[in-house]
């Protein structure tokens, strides 16, 4: 039975949309090369190991990882930390970075720490998502500047077939627009004859398989002090950017993907890609979209794109030069304008000042150092700090007098950031026999909070007065009890 259930399974992950997942796979695949040669570019190192690594990483993701039709492979924000390793020591020590990278990360798998998404609020979605939008955008400036007059125009061809084929009847559903694009354009481009950049014009593209090496340096802990700074701080990056992209499709299809199994996938593609001459990488949002975008669903789609990488470069590089840049600039200012979350901007006005002020800060910073995992970082601890001052402005007291006894009843969430505060509801030097504080609606959430308690409590009997709480919740009585043992 269980054996039945999980061939079940696998043919749900891997054949269940044959059709359109290899015909999403193979834009995918194509759209992967330039991005590939700029992120090798950014790292200093020669193309061949941003293509190696997409291939690696996108093949092996798609066996390993834990969400079907995601896209991982060579990505900016891992290239821009790569840059110093590589300058001072050189490409066999990136590799080997890349290989403990990726222990790293299955190790963070293992121990489950994607756990810590659930800390990651709407506000920083949302700014993640529009300021990736604008480096998207942005990193197609100085494509598009290189046109002339018909590269303007095959650009605006190109929008307009992404966007109004899927109208047509019958067939605008059954095959990706962003496929049709690339095929009309460069059909048309040849008959053209036109004087076009193509895809050939990026770089030198490698002309052999990538084989398994081991990296050419010393074993020692003099090795691992110069890499294992910088693989900690890839490893973060990579699996932070990871997460961010798999929340953000499994909105888009409505299906859950395991995080803890993608963290281990992409630790294991990540060694692969280290011993094959490969960079490391993570997820890649605007592949991933433009993916799901084209009715890709299972793990084929992401194995088709790597394989279909690999065959472009190596086996039919000749055809690249029939396809002309403005086809993938006009597929990427796609993925722009359907990653941007337009709603954000109009609901602007509606959302509270608090989401407001973390998605711009997430979205400034991002643009300025151009690393999404300061930005995110910048918008979770923002988002906390405003909730910490919601939780405290929260905390209410209510107090009567009957006789000689002072009734204290507290409402809300107390923890340290209160404790100062809390203090100021207290009059310690009122001539009364007695004090009850009713915590029936209030929750102790840590130590600081029951020190708080209890000094209160110390400085009532010290004037003499007979001080006693009631109303604590199970959990709160247990803390305290234990804190006073």
């Amino acid at each position: 039975m269980k054996a039945a259930m999980l061939i079940s399974l696998k043919k749900e992950q891997w054949f269940s949309n044959i059709r359109t997942d290899v015909l999403a796979g193979l834009v995918v695949g194509l759209a992967l090369i330039p991005e590939s040669i700029a992120f090798s570019a950014i790292a200093g190192v020669d193309p061949q190991v941003g293509l190696y690594a997409s291939f690696c990483i996108a093949v092996s993701i798609a066996f390993f990882g834990g969400r079907p039709a995601m896209i991982s492979a060579a990505t900016g924000a891992m290239a821009l930390l790569m840059i110093t390793l590589v300058k001072d020591h050189g490409l066999q020590y990136l590799l080997a970075a890349t290989v403990l990278t990726g222990i790293i990360q299955v190790i963070a798998g293992y121990f489950k720490v994607a756990k810590l998404m659930r800390f990651v609020s709407q506000s920083v979605v949302y700014g993640f998502l529009n300021a990736l939008a604008i480096l998207i955008f942005m990193a197609q400036l100085p494509e598009i500047s290189k046109m002339d007059s018909l590269g303007y125009l095959f650009i605006a061809m190109g929008l307009g077939i992404i966007y109004l084929f899927p109208y047509l009847p019958k067939i605008g559903r059954t095959i990706p627009s962003p496929l049709i694009c690339i095929v009309v354009l460069s059909c048309l481009a040849t008959f053209l004859g036109a004087d076009m950049r193509t895809v050939s014009d990026l770089g030198q593209f490698p002309d052999t398989l990538p084989i398994f090496l081991i990296p050419e340096i010393p074993l020692n802990i003099e090795t691992l002090k110069i890499i294992f700074p910088y693989s900690i701080t890839l490893a973060t990056v990579g699996l932070l950017e990871t997460m961010m992209t798999t929340t953000v499709i499994n909105e888009i299809t409505g299906t859950e993907g395991d995080r803890h199994q993608e963290c281990r996938g992409q630790g294991l593609a990540n060694i692969v890609s280290g011993f094959m001459g490969g960079m490391a990488g993570c997820a890649m949002i605007g592949q991933s979209i433009i993916n799901v975008s084209s009715g890709a669903r299972t793990r084929l789609s992401t194995l088709v794109a790597g394989v279909f990488l690999l065959c472009l470069v190596v086996f039919l590089k000749d055809w690249l030069a029939y396809v002309p840049m403005a086809a993938l600039v006009a597929i990427m200012l796609m993925v722009s304008f359907t990653t941007f979350q337009w709603g954000s901007v109009k609901q602007f006005a509606k959302h509270p000042t608090s989401f407001n002020v973390v998605m711009l800060a997430v979205v400034i910073i991002v643009l300025a150092t151009h690393n999404l995992a300061l930005g995110v970082f910048v918008g979770v601890l923002l988002s906390a700090l405003f909730m910490i001052n919601k939780l405290e402005s929260s905390v209410k007291v209510q107090s009567s007098l009957h006789k000689q006894q002072r009734l204290y009843v507290i409402s809300g969430q107390i923890f340290f950031s209160s404790a100062d505060k809390f203090f100021q509801f207290f009059d310690f030097n009122e001539a009364i026999q007695e004090v009850e504080i009713d915590l029936t609606h209030a929750h102790i959430w840590d130590i600081t909070s029951v020190n708080m308690l209890n000094s209160v409590v110390q400085k009532f009997e010290a004037k003499g007065v007979k001080t006693s709480l009631i109303g604590l919740n199970e959990a709160s009585n247990t803390l305290i009890d234990r804190m006073n043992a």
